[in-house]
């Protein structure tokens, strides 16, 4: 199983990024997924999570402002980042568990808020 990251970047305060996650191994249907970021200095924390049948939870600090979403045909996994703020700079890693295979990371995508 491996996760690959895209779609990080440098963006402007009030700006949106729109991250993803494929997952590999036609597996993706069976696992929960979730994203979480490691701001500088700090440590990891969960950003937003959604299940295999697509219940969503969110930190209170992105609610609102940030939305989880998983395509199931693409495999994929997405985070539509809105509203951005500069303490949303970190590096935003996808995380996926699976019932039998255990639980697995991407290997992080840099996302900067700064003008």
């Amino acid at each position: 199983v491996q996760l690959v990251e895209s779609g990080g970047g440098l963006v402007q305060p009030g700006g949106s990024l729109r991250l993803s996650c494929e997952v590999s191994g036609n597996i993706f249907n069976y696992a929960n997924m979730a994203w979480y970021r490691q701001p500088p200095g700090k440590q990891r924390e969960l950003v937003a999570s959604i299940t295999s049948s697509s219940v969503t939870n969110y930190a209170d600090s992105v609610k609102g402002r940030f939305t989880i979403s998983r395509d199931n045909a693409k495999d994929t996994v997405y985070l539509q980042m809105n509203s951005l703020k500069p303490e949303a700079t970190a590096v935003y890693y996808c995380h996926a568990t699976f019932v039998v295979l255990g639980a697995y990371w991407g290997q992080g995508t840099q996302v900067t808020v700064s003008s």
